[in-house]
């Protein structure tokens, strides 16, 4: 299945998204339905709230006076962490036992209000955030809502900030506009991204990839996004991933590359590789048989030392290639010292771009970057590793070492 992360600020438009995403044909997963859901009279949540704010947050039916408990826990940020300890394991609880009885090919969208607030992102696929100026969500609630300026505000105060709530989002759904533009965004969400995506997970086929080696300038983005992914990678099976690394063109500040992320998960041997595969692919990253091991390199000629194995992103939205690595292996090794030699050389970047773009522009008409990726490899071999030799030995560069229980993310 395809999970989904849904989340905004207050006011933001996220109960229209998820009403539209509903209709479109997700399962909904409404986290402020199952708040409610969790305090009801005779509910152990209920009790607990008792407990812990008095009788005096009961109205007269002895049902939860939201508004009196909302003017209690939106003023004291203490008292808001004991009530969210009360009542964000119940919903998360009930919120899996709904996920568990959802079909392969089923796209899931929990609308959780405080996703970033309470670090939920790397359970997700994807997290979408619907977005609005600060100043647009205070008119709504001061209009629509019938509240106080100052009220507003301060239940603004009391989420994530608008560049914290964007910072984790892997898709920003902008609501300054009119609801027919912003239902319209969500309708080509669904068919060009999420339709697809989960359709790719279900089959265990990466997304499908029609462009050729072309050139993009880099994106600051790059960094972000690839630090995110690292997360959910991690998260899926933590104890068998070591660590996760971006590697390549795009963990290079300044560097022109394809606009195709390449992380690389170190493994203890190539046997957790294989043990790993299925929880990669559920992650969305499923492997992609046939693919070529890396070339060994003079100082590390054994063949066996460059095996590994290859994962790409089921989303269509996002391209990755995976590389799942022995930690220590050559392989392993030369992907962390030419990003590093290339990150600290900025006569290496401009060498290495030269050739890229001129391989770009010869093969500038395939369809795919296979041609373009076979040229790349004596330029590897010859030319880039003495250059990164000299340097690791020059500067004392060395790998990280990982013990046996670290499990590190390195998406940076």
């Amino acid at each position: 299945m395809l999970k989904i992360g849904l989340t905004g600020g207050i006011a933001s438009g996220k109960s229209l998204v998820a009403s539209r995403l509903q209709e479109l044909g997700a399962l909904l997963i409404d986290a402020d339905l199952i708040a409610r859901q969790v305090v009801e009279p005779g509910t152990a949540g209920l009790d607990r709230i008792v407990e812990a704010f008095g009788r005096g947050i009961l109205d007269e039916e002895d049902r939860l006076d939201r508004p009196k408990l909302g003017s209690i826990v939106f003023h004291d940020p203490s008292q808001r962490e004991v009530l969210n300890g009360i009542v964000h394991p119940l919903v998360r609880e009930a919120a899996a036992a709904m996920m568990a009885g959802a079909a392969a090919g089923d796209i899931v969208v929990q609308d959780i209000p405080l996703l970033v607030e309470t670090g939920q992102g790397s359970k997700f696929h994807l997290v979408v955030v619907v977005d609005a100026p600060d100043d647009l969500r205070v008119q709504r609630m001061v209009e629509l809502r019938g509240m106080a300026p100052e009220d507003a505000r301060s239940r603004m105060a009391a989420q994530a900030t608008r560049k914290d709530r964007n910072a984790a989002a892997d898709v920003i759904l902008d609501n300054a506009a009119t609801r027919e533009e912003l239902l319209a965004t969500v309708d080509g969400l669904w068919e060009q991204r999420l339709v697809p995506f989960a359709e790719n997970i279900k089959r265990g086929v990466r997304a499908v990839r029609s462009d050729g080696p072309v050139m993009a300038s880099s994106k600051e983005h790059w960094g972000s996004q690839a630090a995110r992914l690292a997360e959910r990678l991690m998260a899926a099976a933590p104890e068998e991933i070591m660590a996760v690394d971006h590697i390549g063109s795009t963990s290079v500040p300044g560097l022109a590359a394809k606009d195709v992320l390449d992380l690389q998960v170190a493994v203890a041997d190539l046997d957790t590789a294989d043990r790993i595969a299925p929880r990669l692919a559920a992650a969305g990253f499923p492997a992609v048989p046939h693919v070529r091991q890396d070339t060994p390199k003079p100082s590390h000629p054994e063949p066996e030392g460059w095996q590994k194995r290859f994962h790409a992103n089921a989303d269509p939205g996002r391209p990755v290639n995976l590389h799942v690595r022995v930690a220590g292996s050559p392989g392993w090794h030369y992907a962390l010292l030419f990003r590093d030699w290339l990150r600290a050389e900025p006569s290496a970047v401009a060498l290495y771009e030269s050739h890229k773009r001129e391989l770009a522009g010869r093969y500038a008409e395939d369809r795919d970057t296979a041609a373009y990726a076979d040229a790349k490899e004596p330029w590897f071999t010859d030319i880039a590793w003495p250059l990164m030799e000299e340097w690791a030995n020059r500067t004392g560069w060395r790998p990280p070492s990982y013990s046996s229980s670290a499990v590190r993310k390195r998406g940076q």
